[in-house]
């Protein structure tokens, strides 16, 4: 590049995104003179999706801004809890994110998930065509600008993962009415319904059980209740105003 310069400022939330040198204060970054600001700060390794507002000389200013010399940036995080409007709070994980998946889906949160790796158009393109926010560690995938709307997943455990979602995103929790094998409404069910995948043991076992009104699984209280039962009384006491 050799263009205007420059003072770009990361807020510390970002700091991941960028390299050490650039972490503390503003960095002078010389740009071309034609591209946008969101262009240049994607350039400088920040996903859009985790940008929230755009300061430039202490306004705000759209990502098609186009920087002009001696401005000062300030590159500011997204504001939590992130609202995305104009459809329902849905996401698309991609195939790195299955235990992620499973959780959101336990906790009633509308979550499709690929299991196999379809590839970054796809991925993009099904977020767009089903409006869905796609959450991923992706930071080329996040990129995307088919997207319908992105997050970054900060963190490597599924723990985390999941706090962190739920603290940015605040969805709605219904927990254990979504199949965690494929997101389908669960419904309560007889024992007859789902006696064909019981074994004999549980058919003697237990009573109550629920059924997937999609790909027909059957859900019961068996040997993993109390962790799943731990997952979702952690959530609901982190987060109680989103049952």
């Amino acid at each position: 590049m050799n263009g205007p310069e420059i003072h770009v400022a990361f807020a510390p939330e970002l700091g991941l995104f960028v390299p050490h040198r650039r972490r503390s204060g503003a960095t002078a970054i010389v740009t071309d003179g034609s591209s946008t600001l969101g262009h240049v700060v994607e350039s400088l390794g920040v996903p859009l999706t985790e940008v929230g507002a755009l300061v430039v000389d202490g306004g705000e200013v759209p990502v098609s801004h186009i920087p002009a010399a001696g401005e000062s940036v300030d590159v500011r995080a997204v504001e939590r809890p992130q609202r995305i409007p104009g459809a329902p709070l849905r996401f698309l994980l991609d195939v790195h994110l299955g235990t992620l998946a499973r959780r959101l889906r336990l906790l009633g949160v509308d979550t499709a998930y690929e299991s196999t790796d379809i590839g970054d158009p796809a991925l993009a393109a099904r977020s767009a065509a089903e409006r869905r926010v796609m959450l991923s560690r992706d930071r080329g995938l996040l990129r995307r600008r088919e997207l319908w709307a992105g997050a970054f997943v900060y963190s490597t455990r599924p723990e985390d993962q999941l706090r962190d979602v739920l603290h940015r995103f605040a969805p709605e929790l219904r927990p254990w009415t979504r199949c965690t094998a494929c997101n389908g409404l669960l419904r309560d069910a007889t024992k007859e319904e789902v006696a064909d995948q019981l074994e004999h043991g549980t058919r003697r076992s237990y009573d109550v059980f629920a059924q997937c009104g999609e790909c027909g699984r059957a859900y019961w209280k068996g040997a993993h209740h109390e962790q799943l039962e731990a997952i979702v009384e952690r959530a609901l006491t982190e987060f109680p105003s989103r049952a």
